[in-house]
Parts: structure tokens; sequence; C-alpha cells
């Protein structure tokens, strides 16, 4: 799966700025707090405004991070995305960017009212009349981007979080690092989003604005039923079942939902983009539209522990692929800058393709010409005829090191504090802490992956659990990869020495 395709882009020079402006430092008008939430990019952090003692979120991103040129344009496309969907109250609010010589800040509006399911999880009383007022707003936001120009393309219910604890708390849609700019009957070929939810068509790589439609349509599922409706124990069985399989309407609870609700949820789940309802039509189905359509007598309570078994499952995987992807960060990069170094032999900081070649001779590799010419121009993003150090790293960290023995038993080390070869429900939390996670349901997260009911974790179940269809992000969040860039690293032998 990949975001970039390291051939085609077209930058022509090494990056150091993201904004096309000069900024004020953000600690002379911003105090930050305590950690909020930590992506792959970013880490969220609690802001107070010094002039007014106004509360935001601010995201900070570490530019070392941005490896290319497109890095770097996908965080500038993410503000202009932001400050183009400002009007629509269901939108978090950017309130400011700054940005100086290691990071750029988004300040946010602050939304402290948690997830989208812990909320419903929450609540405890949870009806169809519920869920179509929760779908209205979501199909509100796409319609709104759709209608200015706008895919979103990482549709999840991560991404809608409430802006108060109370009763009466507004939905937002946040996250638009992977959303685009789109003209009408404009098609797209990158593959990225998160498995549960991404369209066939995307996976087909021939695609336009009505994966939105498909993504909110997965969320209303789950919304419904608890589950999502193509699941699988591996993330290629996930993408056969969302091509080829079936929707169930059989299972409990779908035999007590209405026959409205199950129309809306096939319409939207419709694999033909072209015979798919779209955000508009959605908003004037009679089970969003008639208040009087979508049943208000309580779910299935079945639906609610579905809903917690899969939301809480979900934060422990996305915490240990967080701290891998960290891991590859520090110590991957550390042999790939070695290697760099001596491919590099004038130190001029970029890679000739007669370094290259000379490189390649050195370590015993016997590729032909035409294959070495194929992994140059792979890797040089800007097209200049040689391979600076971030493109070098861009075009050979591995995704396939995500599921290496070596970086499971780093992930279950972090979690098991003490050594103990158990992970507990206190390191569970104190881990949730260090994540900045709001409320985790962490008995149901241990009763689903503990086999054994020993009411802790072994290394046995923790690698079982890691190894079912995650729900990581395919694209911008994870480590880039082409299908040929991967044959740089090969090339040298770097596979398993680089770690």
């Amino acid at each position: 799966m990949q975001k970039h395709n390291l051939g085609s882009s077209k930058s022509s020079s090494k990056c150091t700025a993201v904004l096309p402006y000069q900024t004020p430092r953000l600690r002379d008008h911003y105090l930050l707090g305590k950690k909020l939430g930590q992506g792959q990019f970013g880490t969220t952090y609690l802001c107070t405004h010094k002039s007014t003692g106004k509360l935001y979120a601010c995201k900070s991103i570490p530019k070392r991070k941005l490896l290319c040129k497109e890095d770097y344009d996908d965080v500038w496309r993410e503000i202009q995305i932001m400050h183009h969907l400002s009007e629509h109250p269901n939108v978090v609010q950017i309130q400011g960017t700054y940005e100086d010589s290691v990071f750029v800040h988004l300040v946010m509006e602050l939304c402290a009212g948690g997830e989208l399911f812990d909320k419903i999880i929450q609540k405890g009383h949870y009806s169809e009349k519920e869920a179509a007022k929760l779908m209205k707003t979501i199909v509100g936001v796409v319609e709104t981007c759709h209608s200015l120009g706008v895919m979103h393309r990482d549709l999840k219910p991560e991404n809608f979080l409430f802006d108060t604890p109370g009763e009466d708390a507004e939905m937002k849609a946040t996250d638009f690092g992977l959303s685009v700019f789109y003209k009408p009957g404009q098609t797209f070929h990158d593959v990225v989003g998160s498995p549960y939810y991404i369209a066939p068509e995307l996976l087909c790589k021939i695609y336009g604005p009505q994966v939105d439609v498909w993504s909110a349509g997965v969320i209303l599922y789950i919304l419904l039923s608890g589950v999502p409706p193509f699941w699988a124990e591996t993330e290629s069985g996930i993408f056969r079942q969302i091509l080829h399989g079936d929707l169930d309407f059989e299972s409990e609870p779908w035999p007590t939902i209405s026959e409205s609700a199950k129309d809306l949820v096939k319409k939207m789940l419709e694999r033909d983009p072209k015979q798919r309802i779209s955000a508009h039509e959605v908003l004037c189905h009679p089970w969003i539209l008639d208040d009087t359509v979508a049943p208000d007598q309580p779910l299935d309570s079945a639906v609610l522990t579905r809903l917690k078994h899969f939301s809480a499952m979900n934060k422990l995987k996305k915490m240990a692929l967080r701290v891998i992807a960290e891991r590859l960060s520090e110590e991957e990069i550390g042999g790939l800058k070695e290697l760099f170094k001596m491919i590099d032999t004038d130190n001029s900081g970029t890679i000739t393709y007669e370094e290259l070649k000379d490189g390649l001779k050195q370590v015993g590799s016997n590729l032909m010409e035409s294959e070495i010419k194929s992994l140059m121009e792979s890797a040089d993003i800007d097209n200049n005829g040689t391979i600076d150090y971030g493109e070098f790293l861009a075009a050979t960290l591995h995704l396939n090191k995500m599921e290496r023995e070596e970086n499971l038993v780093a992930a279950f080390a972090y979690f098991d504090k003490d050594g103990s070869g158990y992970i507990t429900i206190d390191e569970l939390q104190q881990a949730c802490k260090d994540f900045g996670l709001g409320e985790v349901h962490l008995d149901d997260m241990i009763k689903e992956i503990d086999q054994d009911n020993d009411g802790r974790i072994d290394y046995g179940e923790f690698v079982a659990m890691m190894k079912k269809g995650d729900d990581d992000q395919v694209g911008r969040s994870r480590t880039k990869k082409g299908n040929i860039n991967f044959n740089i690293a090969d090339a040298f032998g770097v596979k398993e020495e680089s770690s």
C-alpha cells in the first residue's frame, strides 16, 4: 500500500519551510500544556492563549519527520483545507499556524468531549434515532467538503470528536491530513485511508469523492451493529472482503433494525461508485430526513458491548504501531544514514548515478544498468539527477519491519514496564496516559485479547492481536513505500542489518 509514487513528484528543491510566510513564535502567544494525543506525524497538546486564557489544542509536527517535498506540501495542504472548511459548524476550527526551525504548529479549537464511539458507550441509551442524528452530522460534513471541492479520504469514527463532555455537545470532524482538492471528473490513484473504511474503487486505484460516502456507510454499519461490515484476520483479508464479500444483514441485531436504515446502508455501500448514493442524496433519505422513520427504542445491548471491544482493541493496536514506528524512525534511520554516507563518496550530501552504481558494485550487486536507472529515478523525487538524504530515506524505509519479530518484542516490552512477561491493566493505564488517550475501556480491551482468561496479556496473545486485521492508516501515517523503492535497500543487503 502506498501514498506516494516516489518517482512522480515534481518538486524542485530541498524544503525547509511548510508555510510560504514567516510567523511569530508560538510560545510568545500560547502556553503548551499536557499531551492530548499522538499521531504518527504530530503530537497534540492542550494549549492556553496567554492574553485571553482560552484553551485550544495544538498539533505540533516535527519537521524531521517530513522526509521529502511532498510531505511539506501535504502539511500545507491540510492547513489550507482546514481554512477552506472553516465556516462549517461541524469542522474543527483552525485558530492559527506557527512555524519555527524544528516544528510546524497548528492551533485548533479544543474538542474535550472525546471520540464518537466513546461518547456513545458512555451515554448508554442508544437508538437508531441517535445513530441517524450522528449520521446527519457526518454526511453533512462530507456534503460540504464535496461542494467545496475537497475529498476527505480518511473518514473514520476516531476523526469525529465532541467539543464538550456535556449532553448538548457538538460533533466535529478532524484530521484533514489525507484530504485533497479535486476538480469535477478528476480521478485519483494513490491508496490511502484506514483498512476497514476504504472503498473498493480506491483499492482498484481509480476513484473520486464517492469514496467518502462509502466510508460514511461503513461508519453507519458499525453504529447500528457494533462491528465493521467487512472484517478478516489480516489486512489483505479485509481488502478481499471489501472487494467481494457480502453484506451481512442476517446476524443480530439486523433482524430488529428498520428496513429504512438497511436501505440506506445498502445504497451507501454500493460497490459501483456510479450507482452509489451521493452525500446530498443521503441527507435526503427518509431515515435521515424524517424524524419519525428511525425508531427511538434502544438498540440491542450487544451492540454497545461490541462497540466497546472494537474501539478498545483498535486503541491498543494503534499504541503498539506507534511504538514500532518511533523505534524505526530512531534506530533504522541510523543504519540508513551510514549506508548513505558509504555511497556518497565525495561527501556532497547527494548521491549521483555513478556513486549509486559504484556503491552497488562494492557490495557485489549484479544489477543491470537499466535496473540501476530505475532505482535512481524512483528515489529522485525532484528529478534533479541526484538523490539527497531525505529522498534516500523516503525510498528505503521498510513497512515490512513493522511486523518483524524484534519490533513486536520491543513494542511488547514498552507496555510490560516491569518485565514480568505480561501486560497488566495498570501498565495499560499508564500507556494510555502516556499516549494522551481519552477514556479507554481497559477491561474490555484485555478480555478481547486475553485468550486464556487470566486477566492479563502475554506475548503470544499480543502477537496474535497485532497480526489480526489492523486499523492502522494506510498512506501518510505509514512508512512510505513504493514497489521499486524497496529494492534500493534490498540491493545493498540492508534489509536485516539496518535496524
